[in-house]
């Protein structure tokens, strides 16, 4: 039925009162067009003033004329029509009140001429040459390219094809009916549903169109209540599924299982920067870096005109002019203090700007980890994982921290030397915060970095050591002769370094883990993570007992416990994140990289009785080892030690930065399982060789797996002395 209005007469000229009716349709299929906006005025002039032709088009802004005045506005109705009552005798201008993108001409509107003047009740009909094009595909499970047929499983995808879709940005929506949702971005109007059953399925929607910006007396008058928000075309289509064929069975049949499988998830891109970070921070990495910089050494793995590399000189250069050192005669040092930040500032933080994605060899990554490829990780960071708060992107987690801060303002990234003076937060630390775990300077200094260089500077300034045999008192340091400048910088600046002190009350903060000797008795650590060690140690042992059932290609592997394990270790190390979290990290990083270049200097595969043929990873890790083996110091080699700190750190950080707090589907756990396998079961490995205690095996002992890593290690030093003493 036509929606009616009656409209108030003005003066008549011959006593009676005209009428009309005006419906609106697809041109080509005839379809009406229901709760289209009819605006009509009245037009003051013996004739009509555009073009009578019934498509014609007319300039919006010609309504503002004085010979056109408003009259009346009504939405049509299920029938696509409307009608208008009591209207004065003259000449009239019947306007079509919503967009026109199929016009395809920017500024204009559908306009009809009624000529009310004699008896006639005209009725007029807006035929718009909408002509909706809609195209279906269908994508198989695990697959980009939608090249599949109408198959039960495989997901149907309808899309928008008429060209003036994207004519009139953001004025024209589909919205579909039944289960169909959003594929992709909203702009490209594509919906998706997957099919269940065989038999007949069917795709309908209402394309709606925004009303026109420019309506002169109208803008207020529009109908409120149920119904799209514009002129809505009903639209269609239609498809049949079938089942999948069956494979007809006969003679010898050769079957083969598969692991389950898996669907992506948008926390693979974040995964995926925190793996590519740690490793451009790696010593490697930096060692490379340094050549690069200062010896005019071209490196392979070093490309001079690469972002990343111009961004850590160009820190380089910034730092160098505003670093300076209390004493004389240290510039080299001081310059390799500055190239060490800035080498830690620019690769710590990933979130900026070229993000550190390299989809071939990070979808191969994947692909090995029996994950499906998912594009464009950067698209997926950016548009699905990603969230906007007050303008800047950052990480779900720490969208969530801001949240608890309203009150606090957001100091920009050009002001941040007012943070201190300000009270406020650092717009940079939450959109691009830096990627360090201070669990990799525990291990490092559990397998004897620190000390290792400790005893060498004690003996570059002719200290003895207090035990009753020194092996370094005996021993010439000439050898060491090119590095006695750099030596002497780094003794000098002793007093500006992170004690051991310091480290081991953050190490509890963070981890509850500390170190064990005669530097670093007698704590009285204030907040203590007493319970990480044994949820982390939890979740390892989980992941064993997933592994294997993951496997097992009879067996659908649980990945609840995980999920359940992640949140506890989240929360537990979300409650160390204060203090000096933002700092420290990064200073500790730092004055252990230079620890680690001075010993792989080639002075010092001299001056210790090294092992050539041992393949280290990194050059500084032979001396250490041949330290400890002078010093009597545990047997372990550093290599588990080194592996600890890499790994640790890699895990710590993909579930420090999840938002696990509000997961609560298993299928990200799973993921994440899958993903970090590799530095799971390297941690694992490397836990048993260091301390003895095995994570992989079905027993269970919660007392030993909490039992702190330095009493694990102190207990087989002392064993290791007692066998060498018989």
């Amino acid at each position: 039925m036509a929606n009616k209005r009656v409209v108030p007469a003005a003066a008549v000229n011959d006593g009676t009162l005209g009428r009309m009716t005006v419906r609106v349709f697809d041109a080509k299929s005839g379809v009406p067009v229901r709760n289209a906006t009819v605006d009509v005025y009245w037009i003051e002039t013996d004739h009509f003033p555009f073009d009578m032709h019934p498509g014609a088009l007319m300039e919006e802004k010609r309504l503002t004329e004085s010979i056109f005045h408003w009259r009346a506005t009504e939405e049509t109705g299920e029938k696509g029509e409307v009608e208008f009552f009591n209207l004065q005798r003259g000449r009239y201008a019947v306007v079509y009140g919503n967009v026109t993108p199929f016009d395809m001409q920017p500024g204009t509107t559908r306009v009809l001429a009624a000529d009310l003047t004699g008896n006639a009740d005209p009725t007029l009909a807006f035929a718009l040459p909408i002509d909706p094009v809609f195209e279906i595909r269908f994508q198989q499970p695990g697959r980009v390219a939608d090249d599949g047929d109408a198959v039960v499983g495989n997901t149907a995808i309808v899309r928008h094809g008429s060209p003036w879709k994207l004519f009139d940005v953001g004025t024209v929506s589909v919205v579909p009916a039944g289960d169909w949702r959003v594929h992709g971005a909203t702009s490209d109007m594509a919906y998706s549903r997957q099919l269940r059953a065989p038999g007949r399925q069917d795709f309908l929607a209402d394309v709606v169109f925004a009303v026109r910006g420019i309506r002169p007396g109208a803008e207020s008058h529009r109908k409120s209540g149920p119904g799209p928000a514009g002129a809505a075309l009903a639209v269609g289509l239609e498809f049949e599924s079938v089942e999948r064929p069956t494979q007809p069975i006969s003679g010898n049949i050769g079957v083969s299982l598969s692991r389950t499988e898996t669907e992506a998830t948008p926390d693979l891109a974040l995964w995926t920067l925190i793996r590519n970070s740690t490793e451009a921070l790696s010593f490697n990495h930096y060692r490379d870096f340094l050549d690069e910089l200062f010896c005019g050494r071209t490196v392979d793995t070093v490309d001079r005109d690469s972002e990343p590399f111009k961004s850590t000189r160009a820190a380089f250069n910034d730092l160098k002019r505003r670093r300076a050192l209390p004493f004389t005669d240290s510039d080299a040092y001081r310059v390799l203090k500055a190239a060490t930040e800035a080498f830690v500032m620019v690769n710590c933080g990933v979130f900026s700007s070229p993000f550190a994605f390299d989809n071939q060899r990070d979808n191969a990554y994947l692909d090995r980890r029996d994950i499906p490829a998912v594009g464009s990780l950067k698209e997926i960071l950016e548009r699905d994982y990603l969230e906007t708060i007050e303008g800047a992107p950052m990480l779900p987690y720490l969208a969530v921290i801001r949240g608890k801060l309203p009150d606090v303002r957001l100091i920009a990234h050009n002001q941040e030397h007012n943070a201190d003076i300000c009270f406020g937060i650092i717009q940079e630390r939450l959109a691009n915060p830096c990627l360090i775990e201070l669990i990799w300077n525990y291990w490092q200094e559990e397998g004897m970095l620190v000390q290792t260089m400790n005893v060498i500077t004690q003996r570059f300034q002719n200290l003895r050591s207090p035990l009753a045999s020194d092996p370094l008192a005996n021993t010439e340091i000439d050898m060491l002769r090119p590095l006695n400048n750099l030596l002497w910088g780094y003794t000098q600046d002793e007093q500006h370094r992170l004690t051991v002190v310091r480290r081991n009350y953050e190490y509890d903060h963070h981890y509850g883990v500390r170190l064990d000797g005669k530097a670093v008795r007698n704590m009285r650590p204030a907040d203590s993570r007493s319970k990480f060690l044994e949820a982390f140690h939890h979740l390892l042992r989980l992941l064993t007992a997933f592994y294997r059932q993951d496997d097992d290609t009879t067996v659908k592997a649980d990945a609840f416990p995980i999920l359940n394990a992640l949140k506890e270790v989240h929360l537990i190390l979300s409650q160390g994140a204060h203090n000096q979290y933002g700092d420290l990290p990064s200073t500790a990083r730092i004055e252990m990289l230079m620890q680690q270049w001075l010993l792989a200097r080639p002075e010092f595969r001299e001056f210790l009785p090294t092992r050539v043929m041992v393949a280290y990873p990194e050059p500084w890790m032979d001396r250490v080892d041949a330290m400890k083996k002078l010093q009597m110091w545990s047997d372990t080699s550093v290599m588990h030690f080194r592996n600890l700190a890499i790994f640790g750190e890699q895990l710590l950080l993909s579930i420090r930065f999840g938002h696990w707090s509000d997961v609560y589907e298993a299928t990200q756990a799973f993921n994440w399982a899958r993903f970090w396998r590799p530095q799971a079961q390297g941690y694992i490995h490397a836990y048993r060789a260091a301390t003895g205690v095995d994570l992989s095996v079905d027993a269970t002992n919660p007392a030993e797996e909490a039992t702190l890593p330095s009493v694990l290690l102190r207990q087989r030093l002392a064993r290791q002395q007692q066998r060498s003493a018989m």
